[in-house]
């Protein structure tokens, strides 16, 4: 994968934002860029895949730990929560990665077209060794990106290849369920994407059932199955991970980030700050504004 690794090197060097990402003109892909090892990183991905071309990951999901680097593939296939932290990288050998968000229509498509696969995997975050199809798949992807004309032309037909390549391969029973249409996943993730994008706003459950077009008690059993988390839970990690932007990134005080992602008492955000990221919203955001004056957490 060396001509892959110039490749991102090259994109991902001179675009990367301050958090190492570099996105491209071809929706959903996007390179990362680390010149040091990296501290504790929360997320709720959106499904994707995330091939590692230099240095190496560390992801915690739940009680499993996943150490992986460079020629694998970390693989998730629902918003779970995970904590990362990149381990291996410096200025001279930088950790680079190569990240494609999967896309659930896509899928659906490819595997009607596909033999029918009887295996099923339900882990939602799993690591392999990068396929060599899927890697050239990736190759030619980058490879557009010296070509911009090309890209309204050749790149929906080669994200699908790369999706075809991941489907046929090692991930492929772990993709499958999200082209399921009006499967437990796919519905669930209609749930998501509305907690996503009113995380602010009071949500009752049964707006959240009745998007998944399933009863309070069901949408409750299967939205932790698929994301490790309750509605209430899932909630409070995308407010909390939205309030740190605002805090690290954005320069807000404790109480305005508070206010802004939903909450009502700055005294029960602290606390649940405090859980979440191990130090309250103040010293997090001075350690990492100026880490050498910052206190101990």
């Amino acid at each position: 994968m060396t001509t892959l690794l110039a490749a991102v090197r090259r994109h991902a060097e001179d675009r990367h934002d301050a958090a190492g990402i570099a996105a491209t003109p071809i929706p959903g892909l996007s390179t990362v860029w680390a010149g040091a090892p990296s501290g504790l990183h929360h997320d709720i991905s959106r499904p994707l895949v995330c091939l590692v071309l230099q240095g190496s990951k560390h992801v915690t999901m739940g009680t499993r730990d996943i150490a992986f680097g460079a020629g694998d593939s970390l693989l998730i296939t629902a918003d779970v929560p995970t904590v990362s932290q990149i381990t291996r990288a410096s200025g001279a050998a930088p950790y680079l990665s190569l990240v494609l968000e999967l896309d659930p229509a896509v899928i659906a498509a490819l595997t009607t077209q596909m033999p029918v696969e009887t295996q099923v995997d339900h882990l939602p975050v799993r690591v392999d060794p990068t396929d060599a199809e899927t890697a050239d798949a990736a190759l030619r992807l980058m490879q557009l990106l010296d070509r911009p004309a090309s890209i309204p032309v050749l790149g929906v037909q080669l994200v699908r290849e790369m999706h075809y390549w991941l489907l046929a391969g090692r991930h492929g029973a772990a993709i499958r369920s999200l082209g399921w249409p009006d499967g437990r996943v796919e519905r669930i993730t209609r749930a998501v994407a509305l907690l996503r994008s009113e995380f602010a706003r009071h949500l009752p459950v049964e707006r959240l059932a009745a998007t998944a077009g399933m009863s309070t008690s069901s949408f409750h059993q299967h939205f932790r199955t698929v994301t490790s988390l309750s509605p209430l839970q899932f909630q409070k990690h995308l407010r909390l991970i939205e309030a740190r932007r605002l805090l690290v990134s954005e320069g807000m005080s404790s109480s305005a980030a508070a206010f802004t992602v939903g909450y009502e008492s700055v005294t029960q955000f602290t606390r649940e700050y405090g859980r979440m990221f191990g130090v309250s919203p103040v010293r997090d955001a001075k350690a990492v504004r100026c880490p050498a004056a910052a206190p101990a957490a």
